[in-house]
């Protein structure tokens, strides 16, 4: 038999899942961009590092303000989110160098969404041959680098040190 090892995901399995509180506001108010894996942010949102991603450096963009729904966003904020987007996908580019991306919004847990009482975009950056036979024998998806690390990858371009 063979062994995939992923010792980055006992923090996960040890943690309490009962978490209160929203893990995007919990994020937007501390203020402890690491901690959080927040990569950057801008008036009205921001960009974070989803913990739990589907290819390496996938990404999500959050409005500051707890909303369920894009259509209760302001216009500002749908500027400035889809500002974001853009930078995102430029930032990812420069960092990691996709062949191409998934963009998108599940709204509902019904369309899929992990959390569903506060908006957020996903970015997931594709290469070419990224799918294999893991995710449909295995049911395993891998991933190649540690969060940690493609975080840094990621910050450094939106601080311009790239």
């Amino acid at each position: 038999m063979e062994r995939l090892w992923a010792p980055w995901r006992i923090k996960y399995i040890l943690s309490d899942k009962k978490e209160h509180g929203c893990v995007f506001c919990r994020a937007f108010s501390s203020r402890n961009d690491n901690e959080h894996l927040v990569v950057t942010r801008s008036e009205l949102s921001f960009v974070i590092m989803n913990k739990y991603p589907y290819n390496a450096g996938h990404i999500m963009v959050v409005p500051n303000r707890h909303v369920g729904d894009p259509v209760e966003l302001s216009d500002e904020e749908q500027l400035d989110m889809f500002k974001l987007v853009n930078l995102s996908l430029q930032a990812l580019r420069r960092a990691l160098k996709p062949d191409g991306f998934n963009l998108g919004m599940n709204l509902s847990r019904t369309a899929g969404a992990g959390i569903d009482d506060h908006i957020h975009i996903h970015i997931v950056p594709r290469w070419n041959g990224d799918t294999n036979f893991m995710p449909v024998i295995a049911d395993t998806k891998v991933i190649s680098e540690a969060i940690e690390e493609t975080y840094e990858k990621i910050k450094k371009v939106f601080n311009g040190a790239i």
